[in-house]
């Protein structure tokens, strides 16, 4: 894993952003510091005109994080699960209630809402665990990996869901080294690697701006020198 080396970034509100890079590129520990997990040894950020180290407790309030690996309770059911982490977030009673089942009804999870998450198969556990950092209806969403080991299927419901999330005003900042489900996804990317930013823009502009590109896997090559695949 590599430390983070002058690394600035401006994301604004409504984008979708892409993190692109390898394994230990720097994603993760960029999102561990943005969401307050691991403190940065020089450096500041702004979170919504909140100065972090100032305003700590007022950003935790607006924002929700969706980490790799699953944050849930294995012998608990779905249902509990979300109705637990709802709770951590002040949600109680019916409000809570409806916007489990619709969460779940939503990402098709609705009929499986009473079995216990050690029974669900990746993709399920992976949309359970998104559906957890999002209860609260955060303004900003961090997703480290989301679709990471999931099959299609549960990829383009938990795609389509976070598009939806999107519309309704959540600005969304996302891990991932799948550079073809970003081109499509992202509005805005930046491309890391050993902590350094090589390259930002819209997918569409870092294609356009690199010779004889067709996707951002060739960006990926041409700034690197090296596969995306090579390095995972």
């Amino acid at each position: 894993m590599y430390s983070l080396d002058d690394f600035s970034l401006d994301i604004k509100e409504g984008e979708i952003f892409g993190l692109l890079g390898p394994n230990g590129a720097g994603k993760t520990t960029l999102i561990s510091i943005l969401c307050g997990l691991i403190k940065p040894t020089s450096g500041s950020f702004t979170i919504d005109n909140l100065v972090y180290a100032k305003n700590a407790n007022e950003i935790k309030k607006i924002i929700g994080v969706v980490p790799q690996e699953y944050a849930l309770y294995p012998t608990l059911t779905a249902r509990e699960n979300l109705l637990y982490f709802g709770s951590m977030y002040g949600l109680k009673g019916n409000d809570l209630k409806e916007k489990v089942i619709d969460s779940l009804d939503f990402l098709g999870l609705l009929k499986f809402a009473d079995k216990r998450i050690e029974t669900f198969s990746g993709g399920m556990k992976r949309r359970v665990n998104l559906i957890a950092g999002i209860l609260h209806n955060p303004k900003i969403l961090f997703l480290d990996e989301p679709t990471v080991g999931v099959d299609v299927h549960s990829k383009n419901v938990i795609i389509a869901y976070l598009k939806e999330l999107n519309k309704k005003g959540t600005t969304i900042i996302y891990t991932s080294h799948h550079l073809s489900e970003a081109q499509d996804f992202c509005t805005n990317i930046a491309i890391v690697d050993r902590g350094i930013i090589y390259a930002e823009g819209t997918p569409k502009d870092l294609i356009s701006a690199t010779a004889n590109a067709r996707n951002l896997e060739d960006v990926f090559i041409s700034l690197t020198g090296k596969e995306l695949r090579d390095v995972i």
